[in-house]
């Protein structure tokens, strides 16, 4: 008897996913940020339009906290564009808590007069759409902002980004080198923001600011590309 393999189910690429939700969204602000589409995924990282993103929140769980500041810093390989930073401190629908208050230093004052993010939305979206989202840990910026937006507009947001920690897990994480210090009974290579850029020379910043942690992932894209893959290194190969 003929046995055929199963079918392979297709699974759509970053490109084909946001034109496929540009044809299918209501919201026009949603419409507008997926039909900027993205880059193919053989395009080389030199190329690419960047955008590190960083967000200060009131804790872990998107579904029980929320937003309170985000940054914006749009690059290249070659260049930071300071000049055209975002910053924004934003209402939460529930009271910061004391925890969030000492880790970003955002305090009820300052949320009392801000805006709620819907306020923010169409700035934001200008600035994202045709862009490459790159972040440290992509577990707190992609679901606290689909999360967000769903709630406001009823329709969530899913996007491609580079994870700059997801980078460094690959080396010190998932590395046969990094098996061997398990072996070994040694303590696993940190891989947050702070120790991941002392490793490329790069200088300290006080973290948990929203933009100054964007730069800092940024610098550390940067580093990253030039240690261990090059300007050609298809894009593909480093967004998730």
């Amino acid at each position: 008897m003929l046995v055929l393999p199963p079918r392979r189910r297709h699974v759509p690429s970053w490109p084909e996913y946001l034109a496929d939700r540009a044809k299918r969204v209501q919201h026009p602000l949603l419409e507008s940020y997926f039909a900027a589409g993205c880059p193919a995924p053989d395009t080389p990282i030199g190329e690419v339009p960047l955008v590190a993103m960083d967000m200060e929140t009131t804790g872990l769980d998107p579904r029980r906290h929320a937003i309170v500041s985000i940054g914006l810093v749009p690059f290249s390989l070659a260049r930071i564009r300071l000049a055209d930073r975002h910053y924004w401190v934003v209402r939460p629908p529930r009271p910061l808590n004391r925890q969030s208050v000492t880790l970003h230093r955002i305090t009820h004052a300052e949320v009392e007069h801000a805006p709620d993010l819907e306020a923010i939305l169409p700035e934001l979206f200008e600035a994202l759409a045709g862009r490459l989202v790159v972040v440290h840990y992509r577990q707190i910026e992609r679901p606290f902002l689909d999360s967000a937006v769903q709630a406001r507009l009823g329709e969530g947001l899913r996007f491609p980004v580079i994870d700059t920690m997801s980078l460094e897990a690959r080396r010190h994480r998932q590395s046969v080198w990094a098996r061997l210090r398990r072996w070994m009974g040694r303590p696993p290579v940190s891989i947050r923001l702070h120790n991941s850029r002392e490793r490329y020379g790069l200088p300290p910043y006080q973290g948990h600011h929203a933009l100054v942690d964007a730069l800092a992932t940024a610098e550390l894209l940067q580093a990253q590309i030039a240690a261990h893959y090059s300007p050609d290194t298809p894009v593909g190969e480093l967004w998730s």
